[in-house]
């Protein structure tokens, strides 16, 4: 199924164009607003201007998770702090946690790609969703919370844990559609 025809049916020529624009417009705003960015980019003699063609992707040096972690937790931001309406971070269980932040527009792509990622899958309005991810500092379950209210999916934010509560909603509610870690989603059916 087709949640945005007009960002899902381009032609390969128009989709091409908008991967190029938006990777410019990412590259730039990384070199002119995160310092880290600058000085990596600068060190390997990389510019904005540089990136031409999407096989310039290449030039660009990755970013480790050191990386991340030794920039915590807002230094790779590209927004200042009053333009950030959330924040999540990983577990950290092996170090510093990696923090997110999300602007306003940031939270309205989420939505726009959830809801398009949710259709493919061939879900609709008609369907309930349970939500088994937890609902914490992690970064998926809210996602995926606002991109299938965003389609008019009725939505059971269940969270983790509590397995024979979960199995009592699914068989209730008549939940037809669950998200969550494949493990857990298995171990549900394991337990059914």
């Amino acid at each position: 199924m087709i949640w945005n025809p007009g960002r899902e049916c381009l032609s390969r020529k128009e989709y091409d164009a908008m991967k190029l624009e938006r990777l410019k417009w990412t590259v730039r705003r990384a070199y002119e607003n995160v310092p880290f960015y600058r000085e990596k980019f600068d060190a390997i003699g990389l510019k904005p201007e540089h990136i031409q063609t999407l096989k310039d992707i290449e030039k660009i040096p990755y970013t480790t998770k050191l990386d991340l972690r030794d920039n915590y937790p807002f230094r790779l931001f590209a927004e200042p702090m009053n333009k950030i309406v959330r924040l999540h971070a990983s577990s950290g269980t092996t170090g510093k946690p990696v923090v997110f932040g999300y602007t306003k527009h940031d939270m309205k792509v989420w939505r726009e790609n959830i809801s398009r990622i949710a259709a493919m899958a061939g879900v609709t309005a008609d369907d309930i969703a349970q939500i088994v991810f937890g609902f914490g500092m992690f970064t998926g379950g809210f996602g995926l919370y606002q991109g299938l209210e965003n389609m008019g999916v009725t939505v059971v934010p269940s969270s983790s844990g509590n397995s024979e509560r979960q199995l009592m909603f699914i068989e209730d509610f008549g939940v037809t559609v669950i998200v969550g870690t494949p493990s857990y989603v298995l171990h549900l059916g394991e337990l059914a």
